[in-house]
């Protein structure tokens, strides 16, 4: 089996750890997905990394850029179908919702909110792969890869933060009446990607862990104003601790 990694904003180097055996443009797997934001180049890298099997997704398809909900998770599919994936890290740049959290800070999700995005599973049967068209949702994030990278954070020395992720539709970003709404619902953190791609991967029965990169305190927190190159920058800066974090992850699932 093998392990299938998401990489969000700024991670996209990790990529390169990878011994390849193939690659594998996002195009190929259906012909009208291509990548089309800054610093996601868009295709699925499958080899080796830690000595165990991985299919790296080096940048992610976004709801923002038109696509729907379904044909985002076509990669996660084809990772399970066609390349044996079994357990899926997803990793993202997200905005800060917790006050006691801090630009660069990393954060493992223990649960997420996804009401405001489509379902994938809208229109879509998979009681012949799962047995049932409904599926529970008690336990989307693994808990046992939850207490291992807890483990790992604490022999590399950091702070890993737990809590609750979020997701929009973008591209805009929240107002500050909006964060405040998701602080009274129990989010910690907001993005827009990462809930889709779980809810729809433990769907099909694959373990899933899941890391924010808090890259930014979310509007109306301080005031400033949010930027795509303000995200960009944090996750660059913070970078080496999440390779870390994640390559240890994989050694030792």
């Amino acid at each position: 089996m093998a392990i299938g990694i998401i990489l969000g904003s700024g991670l996209g180097e990790f990529a390169e750890k990878v011994e390849a055996e193939k690659i594998i443009n996002y195009s190929e797997i259906d012909s009208g997905l291509r990548s089309t934001v800054e610093g996601h180049q868009g295709r699925l890298i499958y080899g080796s990394l830690e000595n165990k099997q991985v299919a790296v997704m080096q940048g992610r398809l976004h709801y923002y850029e038109g696509y729907s909900t379904r044909q985002l998770v076509k990669p996660i599919e084809y990772m399970k179908d066609e390349l044996g994936v079994d357990t899926l890290i997803i990793t993202n740049a997200s905005g800060g919702i917790n006050e006691s959290f801090k630009a660069g800070d990393l954060m493992l999700i223990n649960d997420q909110i996804t009401s405001f995005v489509p379902s994938p599973l809208i229109g879509v049967d998979l009681t012949d792969k799962t047995g049932s068209r409904f599926h529970d949702m008690t336990y989307v994030y693994d808990r046992d890869i939850m207490s291992l990278a807890h483990r790992i954070a604490d022999d590399l020395k950091i702070d890993l933060k737990d809590g609750v992720y979020l997701q929009t539709t973008g591209p805009q970003y929240e107002t500050p009446a909006e964060i405040r709404m998701f602080r009274t619902l129990g989010a910690d953190a907001v993005g827009m990607s990462t809930a889709v791609e779980a809810l729809h991967a433990h769907a099909l029965g694959i373990r899933v862990c899941g890391i924010s990169c808090i890259t930014n305190m979310a509007a109306g927190i301080n005031s400033s104003k949010l930027s795509h190159k303000e995200v960009q920058e944090t996750a660059d800066r913070v970078g080496e601790n999440f390779r870390n974090l994640v390559s240890h992850i994989v050694s030792l699932l």
